[in-house]
């Protein structure tokens, strides 16, 4: 594997735009605005934001599949414009869609991809990779016949036939189940253990609380958060508290400036969202016996990734519905 420069990180993005032009009745859309984003070697990066918020488009333009319209974009030293091979060779992409010639054995598919990056035979990995990824038993059998978690691995496979530094995820882990999804990280996080920098997309929250050392949220082609993951969940103000109370509640819920939001789960059960900046747990609780309850059971939850999320995305449709006015 080459090794990056010192000075460098493993991706650098530098205001990148992409623009899609009017076709027939849709008007021009601004998918990417003006992007900045560095993903530094060696980690697992994680890439998150709502569906049309621009990351598959971002991916995309790394894997040379789309045109930017402007920016510029480095992959471990090389410019995508101008030193397109070198760029190409430095990145493997795991793309959603199981794209493979259903014909071709796991083996077949692992050579004809190298064949295609230049790699000479003798430097071919095929059967290291079959084994990487628990397939060297499927060695000859018709990528058809494979299930959808053996595909999946495969995909890893083909995208590190040139072994390349850097390897992007999208969405790796849709729609397969969680012993799978554990399969699949495994083997990541093994990759990633042996100097491979991980690029990854995923819905699931908590997967990329747990994976990845640095998350960046996009939204509306636009660079939201990009911090530590330790860090972007600190952002959170917000904690929860849920009590079983004696009696059944009948009086009003309980309110409060510092409350977010309480809710009645059942008749005995209240579930209080409260500024941890403005109250803490003790008060709540005082706050509810002054009420006269009487209190049998209390559980607190610490903000979580899922939670800065929503806050996050849900502060930026916010401001670009102010953008674009009545």
């Amino acid at each position: 594997m080459q090794q990056g420069s010192a000075s460098e990180p493993a991706i650098a993005i530098r205001d990148l735009v992409k623009e899609y032009a009017a076709q027939g009745n849709a008007p021009a859309k601004l998918a990417l605005k003006g992007i900045n984003l560095e993903v530094p070697e060696g980690g697992v990066f994680g890439l998150l934001g709502p569906n049309g918020a621009g990351k598959s488009t971002l991916i995309n333009i790394m894997a040379g599949l789309v045109m930017k319209t402007g920016g510029t974009i480095r992959i471990w030293g090389h410019d995508i414009d101008r030193d397109h091979r070198n760029a190409k060779l430095s990145i493997g992409i795991v793309p959603q869609e199981i794209v493979f010639d259903p014909f071709f054995t796991p083996f077949e598919v692992l050579e004809n991809q190298a064949g295609m990056y230049g790699v000479t035979k003798v430097l071919r990995r095929s059967e290291e990779l079959l084994r990487a990824v628990h397939l060297a038993d499927k060695r000859d059998a018709y990528a058809r016949s494979l299930s959808g978690g053996m595909k999946r691995r495969l995909l890893i496979a083909k995208a590190m036939v040139h072994s390349p530094p850097v390897l992007v995820l999208d969405e790796p882990t849709a729609g397969v189940d969680v012993e799978l999804r554990r399969q699949l990280w495994e083997l990541v996080m093994e990759l990633n253990r042996e100097g491979v920098t991980v690029v990854l997309t995923t819905h699931y929250l908590e997967e990329a609380e747990q994976l990845c050392d640095r998350i960046a949220i996009i939204n509306h082609g636009e660079v939201i958060a990009n911090k530590t993951t330790r860090e972007l969940v600190g952002m959170a103000r917000e904690k929860i508290v849920r009590l079983t109370v004696e009696r059944e509640i009948t009086a009003p819920l309980p309110d409060d400036p510092a409350y977010c939001k309480a809710v009645a789960l059942d008749p005995r059960t209240l579930e209080i969202t409260y500024d941890r900046d403005k109250a803490s747990a003790g008060q709540v609780l005082a706050a509810i016996q002054r009420q006269g309850h009487v209190i049998e059971d209390v559980t607190t939850r610490e903000p979580d990734l899922e939670d800065v999320f929503v806050q996050l995305t849900t502060q930026a449709e916010g401001a670009q519905v102010a953008s674009e006015g009545p």
